[in-house]
């Protein structure tokens, strides 16, 4: 009988010390959900100069991204992808400002009205560089422009270490670098969700 009362106090000591682990580990993803959804985007420059940004990453289970982010859940689906097969999704929203300052030039064009042939002067500007191409005319009583603007951008998801003295060891936090291409580009908002089992 004693053999039996130790078995189930060894069994019941293991079960109780796993749901120790299991719960202290779950008190960490949600402390760590929320620095990630208080903190901002932290903005800084890379070893070259370029602008990046960064951002701690939100980490969900599939029925939480399913009620926290439905649209996405259901744009997800729409795909063909099923949630619990997602491992991570990542939102991000850059804006591309550039000031420009292109010269006018006369050019001439020739309409036709009616049966004659009109030749008028419109103002003209183009002005690009390796990102941006901005041409338009100026005419009398209108501008018309277009834009067109290619940007590459390069997102790092890493594990942040705890660190104690010059050890490290487990994970602190992931987050995700934003690193783009077009230097007019500045990251707005970035969120990284990553899904656990």
């Amino acid at each position: 009988m004693k053999k039996y009362l130790i078995l189930y106090a060894v069994a019941m000591t293991a079960v109780a010390l796993y749901g120790l682990r299991h719960y202290r580990t779950e008190i960490a993803r949600l402390q760590q959900n929320q620095t990630a959804l208080t903190t901002q985007i932290a903005y800084h420059r890379t070893r070259l100069g370029a602008e990046a940004a960064t951002t701690q990453a939100l980490r969900l289970r599939c029925s939480e991204y399913e009620q926290l982010r439905a649209d996405d859940a259901r744009r997800i689906r729409e795909l063909g992808i099923k949630i619990r097969r997602l491992e991570a999704a990542a939102t991000l929203v850059a804006e591309q400002k550039a000031e420009i300052d292109a010269p006018l030039h006369d050019t001439i064009v020739v309409r036709q009205c009616d049966t004659l042939l009109l030749r008028d002067t419109i103002r003209f500007f183009r002005w690009n560089d390796t990102w941006c191409r901005v041409e338009g005319t100026v005419l009398p009583d209108s501008v018309h422009c277009r834009i067109e603007s290619v940007d590459t951008l390069r997102q790092i998801i890493h594990r942040v270490p705890r660190r104690f003295l010059f050890i490290r060891w487990g994970t602190k936090a992931i987050r995700q670098e934003i690193i783009p291409a077009n230097p007019h580009t500045r990251i707005v908002y970035a969120e990284y969700v990553q899904l656990t089992r």
